[in-house]
């Protein structure tokens, strides 16, 4: 790559624009509840502390970036409405937060998306767009609707409004169990892990924090070591949430503060998965198993340590289970 290739954006988050984002969004959200298991203290041996994302508004934590990116519209700006492409949290995030402010959005979505969740966007009052089922064909549906509506486009991560929202979480996570040693997030397209190092590292500088990411979809992790990003093509993954290639910006953000990804096996995922259904009593989707299978596999040291993960959603087609045969 040439020198002009890898220029990065500067950085336009810190934790004074992540608590100002939580001010912004505190009556629209859930403040989630930490919860805590000794069996799997045990299984893991380190301290876990689970932030409850998964009992989030539509079930994730895309609540927090969508609904700050929304209410941070100019009156003029969100009367034209929101645009976004996405195969789920993301669009019926944004569906559920301009249905908050009264104002339109159109939800671009792959025409092989679950029903499930299209019915999702629209029962938020989401316009859902159908269109084939690759990002090219997402990003033209997108420029369509954009010329058509005038409405503004909301990247589902790399935007700094989302990434200072989705901070908000750790923000919380930290204010209840101040004395973490450790953060884990999973790793997609950036926008999660990028708020929550920025969040973390902002309240407490000696504070490690991780991503995690299965192993058939580690381009982040690829891009980290390369020092540029590298495309997803072929994501390989029951953790659908986590297919997407970072953005410029939250590429920015990681390269300069994450402290390491760890990457999972698909059985540690499942396996994570049932087992924060089994000693937590909640219900996450795979993709927010992964920081706990990163742990189960040893992928990340954390030993003796105080360790908070986030869960990032709970949004499973309960016909579908992966342990199901």
């Amino acid at each position: 790559m040439t020198a002009a290739a890898t220029v990065l954006p500067a950085i336009e988050v810190d934790l004074e624009k992540i608590r100002a984002a939580h001010a912004r969004i505190a009556a629209h959200v859930q403040c989630t509840p930490v919860l805590t298991s000794r069996s799997l203290d045990m299984a893991t041996g380190a301290t876990l502390f689970f932030k409850c994302e998964n009992l989030q508004k539509v079930a994730a934590f895309k609540a927090r970036g969508a609904c700050n990116a929304v209410l941070s519209l100019s009156d003029a700006g969100a009367a034209k409405g929101v645009v976004t492409h996405s195969s789920g949290n993301h669009g019926a995030a944004l569906a559920w937060a301009a249905a908050r402010r009264g104002i339109a959005s159109w939800i671009v979505m792959p025409s092989n998306s679950a029903v499930v969740k299209q019915n999702a966007v629209r029962g938020f009052g989401g316009n859902v767009r159908l269109c084939e089922p690759t990002l090219p064909a997402r990003e033209v549906m997108c420029r369509s609707v954009l010329e058509e509506t005038g409405a503004t486009l909301i990247h589902p991560y790399d935007d700094w409004h989302v990434i200072a929202g989705q901070g908000t979480a750790a923000l919380e996570l930290l204010d209840a169990v101040p004395d973490l040693d450790v953060v884990i997030a999973p790793l997609g397209g950036g926008g999660l892990l990028s708020g929550t190092v920025i969040a973390a590292k902002g309240v407490r500088p000696a504070i490690a924090v991780y991503g995690a990411e299965p192993a058939g979809a580690d381009d982040g992790a690829r891009s980290l070591r390369a020092g540029h990003v590298i495309p997803q093509t072929n994501p390989r993954t029951i953790a659908d949430g986590l297919r997407s290639s970072l953005g410029e910006k939250t590429f920015a953000v990681l390269s300069a503060n994450i402290d390491g990804v760890g990457t999972v096996s698909e059985e540690a995922i499942v396996a994570a998965m049932r087992m924060t259904w089994e000693k937590l009593k909640v219900i996450i989707e795979p993709s927010a198993a992964v920081p706990l299978g990163a742990l189960l596999e040893r992928a990340l040291s954390v030993s003796g340590k105080r360790v908070g993960i986030i869960l990032s959603g709970g949004n499973v087609d309960l016909d579908r289970l992966p342990w199901q045969h």
